[in-house]
């Protein structure tokens, strides 16, 4: 997670206990209508594992939307990964700290290790830093190599906020409707060889990119 000037300003002035507070009365006031997440439920409600994909501008609905259902994450051990590291704690994810931009088999692996203890994953794919909306291998081999279903989540939020980051970080508005569009799960064949699963990141990229343009468009309905 890298933070923006104004989201290091904001969390300097209030402090983590004062953010943390402020995000979840805002996010309380938010319509959030979900769409095609039957299947995802019940995997969830049947205590099984899967891997959400949510693109990093979205993360704040996206962390939020998975709350207390046996989630993990794993997060950089930089100053702002603590400052995530402490929001997903208080909304109950399993975080584990270590590095997504260097070392990515170590982090990868550490993300496997999550789902042997019965922990579904919750990743931004485009993160930590870019290029926005470029799916990297992350997730589709971390469902690859757990043998659980990728379920690709696209996030459109009707009025909102957009920080001037790279990921285009979006701040929803008090009481303003989002929408979300889970795909269907998606299982990685675990016999894929390199140039197989390249394609099968190709082509969950183009989907997240289709989840996330239907979701706005229902924003404008």
């Amino acid at each position: 997670m890298k933070l923006s000037e104004n989201q290091k300003k904001f969390l300097r002035l209030f402090g983590l206990k004062a953010a943390v507070f402020l995000i979840n009365v805002l996010l309380k006031t938010v319509r959030i209508k979900v769409h095609n997440y039957e299947q995802a439920k019940k995997i969830i409600d049947d205590n099984k594992n899967l891997v959400a994909a949510f693109w990093h501008g979205s993360m704040l609905l996206g962390w939020y939307l998975h709350r207390d259902k046996n989630f993990g994450a794993l997060v950089s051990m930089s100053k702002d990964g603590g400052v995530l590291a402490h929001i997903l704690s208080k909304w109950n994810y399993k975080v584990i700290r270590g590095s997504s931009h260097t070392g990515g088999n170590e982090a990868l692996q550490k993300l496997v290790e999550l789902t042997e203890k019965n922990y579904s994953i919750a990743i931004t794919p485009d993160g930590p830093t870019g290029p926005i909306h470029k799916l990297k291998a992350g997730a589709v081999v971390a469902a690859k190599k757990a043998n659980i279903p990728l379920l690709l989540v696209g996030i459109g939020i009707k009025n909102k906020y957009v920080l001037k980051s790279w990921d285009q970080f979006e701040i929803p508005k008090p009481f303003t409707v989002v929408h979300v569009k889970y795909s269907d799960p998606i299982y990685i064949d675990q016999n894929l060889n390199y140039d197989e699963t390249s394609i099968k990141i190709s082509e969950c990229e183009e989907l997240l990119n289709k989840l996330h343009k239907e979701a706005l468009e229902l924003c404008s309905a």
